[in-house]
């Protein structure tokens, strides 16, 4: 019997959605394995990553969020796990930042990695509303973005719930080579599908931008949360008009999985 495509899910210092990623992962309709693993033990065994083909980094409030969201994470893996993680992803191997996640993978560099080189070519910061945004939103999916997680996706409802989710590229011409190698995976829109300022845009991004991927595709982020809608009943007006029998976050997971076993095995 061939076994289930297994994801790190990293937890502890204030990560509090682990539970929830792990859960998405091991859905009977998804069909992977989603185990909890302590940062501490990950950084003091990151040969550990060899038996997993997912390392999933979840939302919450890492650290406190002292001197910005996801730094201080960031700075805790890169001595230890920034060259295993990119051993990782070398070998065809999946990552996914969700929130706190996305944030922690940018500031560490592994995302979008433009150069290779791991340099910090984008950010997340303040939202522009100056608080903290608990909203469901709106997002379109590039259809030409070849990341792993979004395949066969076109427009997603999720919530957000974040201080500091505003995207900002280094500059225009990281915004550019962004834009032309697909690596633009969500874009925040209106009930019509059209890009749109606040609340649609909740944070203020640059060019809307709500999820991002690297070159290859396989390393993903995203400021939304799929994890918290996995059931129908998660949908805040489930009970007042008709919503898929599942939720719309189970897709990202389930293409994980999906291309861990076609791909990887």
């Amino acid at each position: 019997m061939q076994r289930k495509p297994r994801a790190l899910i990293l937890t502890g210092f204030g990560i509090n959605t682990d539970d929830e990623t792990a859960h998405a992962f091991s859905l009977p309709s998804v069909g992977g394995e989603g185990v909890r693993v302590h940062l501490n033990d990950v950084i003091a065994t990151p040969q550990m990553l060899r038996e997993y083909q997912i390392f999933a980094i979840p939302g919450g409030f890492s650290f406190g969020d002292d001197i910005a969201s996801g730094k201080v994470l960031a700075v805790k893996l890169r001595p230890r796990l920034l060259e295993p993680l990119r051993e990782f992803v070398a070998r065809g191997r999946l990552v996914l930042g969700i929130c706190n996640g996305f944030q922690a993978l940018v500031k560490l560099g592994l995302l979008p990695n433009l150069t290779s080189e791991c340099t910090q070519d984008v950010t997340l910061t303040f939202n522009d509303s100056g608080r903290f945004e608990d909203r469901w939103v709106y997002l379109e999916v590039n259809p030409a973005s070849t990341c792993v997680f979004t395949m066969g996706m076109d427009r997603v409802y999720l919530p957000v719930r974040h201080g500091e989710g505003k995207f900002i590229p280094r500059d225009e011409a990281t915004l550019a080579t962004l834009t032309a190698r697909q690596c633009l995976v969500m874009h925040y829109v209106d009930k019509a599908g059209c890009l749109a300022g606040y609340p649609w845009n909740p944070n203020g991004s640059v060019a809307n931008v709500a999820g991002l991927c690297d070159t290859t595709g396989r390393v993903f982020g995203l400021m939304p949360h799929p994890e918290a809608y996995l059931h129908f009943t998660n949908h805040p007006r489930w009970t007042r008009e008709p919503v898929p029998p599942e939720g719309m976050g189970v897709q990202v997971f389930r293409n994980a999985v999906t291309y861990v076993n076609e791909a990887l095995t």
